[in-house]
């Protein structure tokens, strides 16, 4: 479908500042929710919400694409609900929180963890006493995914972090006898997880109807892959091409060399078996859209392109450049979708190898793809991404979160890069471009894409120290934040607001 002219900010929760050293749903990020609205904007661009593991990448290791993370969760909040109180509540030590910019996770996740078993117990003691009506109804309204999703985490703490294919057998392979034993050994620690999820999304759930009673849509994002050592595919392996013997991945997602590496992306995930799920008329695939759909309000879907025909590497390799393309059901899947869902609010990352097949499959649908003004200026005025080819229908970024900042950008660019930004725009030289971050914010309003989404690091003029993500890095990714809400100051609200306004967003 297609939207009408808008344009919003993109900020992961997990970068919003608070006393305990990683964003939360809490009160800076209704600050944010004001700051939107002062700003004039009307969508809010986040990350996957889900639980993640190694290295904390929201996109290639969640231990579930229906759960949500409960490092988010506010102890704020908590603390006005009667979980915890005022007097227990610390902040995060500044000896661990080293620099404020950065989440650092080996300090958060302890710290955070025993703070929200806290609340647990007390929340545990109340049950006890007096069921709570609201905690039930929600875990009989997500148990198509909780049940799983609780009982692989306590397996998996069990386990010490073990993936699921090493563990033992009779529970790797979900024997009915092994399942059970396990519930009623763990009930405790199922009865936790399921306390974090309720919690996770009761908060979520607040924070964006406050969002969209603003009029600001929430845009989330739906990563292609899942990560194997996940309840998803702990759940359901008969989607996902394993390896019968040893269920781990027989074959590996990532892409072929690219803009981002010489070799390609090695993600790690399994790849799915399309012709299971297309006989089952996409059933996990209709849920996910579904649960996505109950926490958000738009949704962009990342390596679209991968519903067209997906890059699928043999298990062992070290690089992506040994792989395949292998044809995927996208036509069918979202015709199902569709009949399914009704209209789909879907934006459509079609960025790296893009066919006239994934082009085609893109806009039988009306999906708007993605135009990024950092890829622009390389080459001659053929190049796509400058705007004057855009089509109302797409969406615009200076760049995203797997980009520099505009600045970053602008500080490694090339001499041929600076001239041709200079020559495109208006200046005599690159010399004459003064705050690149909002030249290229402006110029991205002013497009005729329907829709411009800028990073909050280029409204506050970072350089590549606000970087969030660098696809061609492993380590070290997904862990900038801002210090403060007083960084969204007044002047930057009005800057801000006066040229959405002046471009009709």
């Amino acid at each position: 479908m297609s939207f009408s002219r808008a344009s919003g900010i993109l900020l992961h929760p997990t970068s919003l500042p608070s006393q305990f050293g990683i964003g939360d749903l809490g009160k800076s990020a209704y600050e944010f929710v004001d700051f939107l609205e002062r700003s004039g904007q009307k969508l809010w661009q986040i990350l996957p919400l889900g639980p993640t593991g190694y290295e904390h990448s929201p996109y290639i290791m969640n231990f579930s694409t229906f759960a949500g993370n409960p490092l988010l969760i506010s102890l704020e909040e908590l603390v006005q609900e009667g979980l915890l109180s005022q007097e227990g509540l610390t902040s995060l030590p500044e000896s661990a929180s080293q620099n404020p910019q950065r989440v650092n996770f080996d300090a958060v996740i302890p710290y955070k963890m025993k703070i929200l078993r806290l609340a647990f117990e007390r929340f545990q003691q109340t049950s006890n006493q007096q069921p709570n009506p609201e905690f039930e109804q929600f875990c009989q309204e997500m148990s198509a995914w909780l049940d799983d999703y609780v009982l692989f985490m306590a397996l998996l703490e069990a386990h010490g972090g073990k993936a699921w294919s090493e563990w033992e057998s009779a529970l790797a392979r979900r024997e009915p006898s092994a399942l059970q034993a396990a519930t009623e050994k763990f009930q405790e620690e199922i009865f936790y997880h399921k306390f974090l999820q309720f919690i996770f999304f009761q908060q979520w759930s607040k924070l964006r109807t406050y969002a969209n009673d603003k009029n600001i849509q929430i845009v989330g994002d739906i990563s292609i892959y899942v990560c194997h050592n996940s309840a998803d595919v702990w759940a359901t392996p008969d989607i996902f091409q394993l390896d019968p013997q040893t269920l781990a991945p027989a074959y590996i997602a990532g892409v072929p060399p690219d803009y981002f590496s010489a070799t390609g992306q090695l993600w790690g995930n399994p790849v799915y078996d399309w012709d299971k799920l297309q006989q089952t008329n996409f059933a996990w695939w209709i849920e996910r859209f579904r649960a996505t759909l109950q926490y958000v309000d738009i949704v962009r879907i990342d390596h679209f392109r991968g519903f067209e025909a997906y890059w699928r590497v043999p298990a062992g390799e070290e690089t992506a450049i040994n792989g395949e393309w292998i044809k995927a059901p996208g036509v069918e899947f979202f015709e199902t979708l569709g009949e399914t869902l009704g209209s789909l609010p879907v934006m459509a990352e079609d960025l790296g190898i893009i066919t006239p097949e994934v082009e085609e499959l893109r806009d039988r649908f009306d999906f708007p793809g993605m135009r990024i003004l950092q890829f622009a200026f390389s080459g001659d005025s053929e190049n796509p991404y400058l705007p004057h080819h855009y089509v109302k229908n797409c969406v615009v970024y200076p760049g995203t979160h797997d980009n520099d900042t505009a600045i970053g950008w602008w500080q490694q660019a090339t001499p041929q890069e600076k001239q041709m930004v200079a020559k495109y725009l208006g200046y005599a030289s690159p010399e004459e471009i003064q705050e690149i971050n909002w030249l290229f914010i402006r110029t991205a309003l002013a497009s005729v894409a329907d829709l411009a989404i800028i990073p909050l690091q280029d409204i506050l003029g970072l350089d590549g120290s606000g970087r969030m993500n660098d696809p061609s890095v492993n380590a070290g990714n997904w862990r900038w934040r801002y210090n403060s809400s007083q960084q969204l100051t007044p002047e930057l609200s009005q800057r801000l607001l006066e040229m959405t306004q002046l471009y009709s967003r």
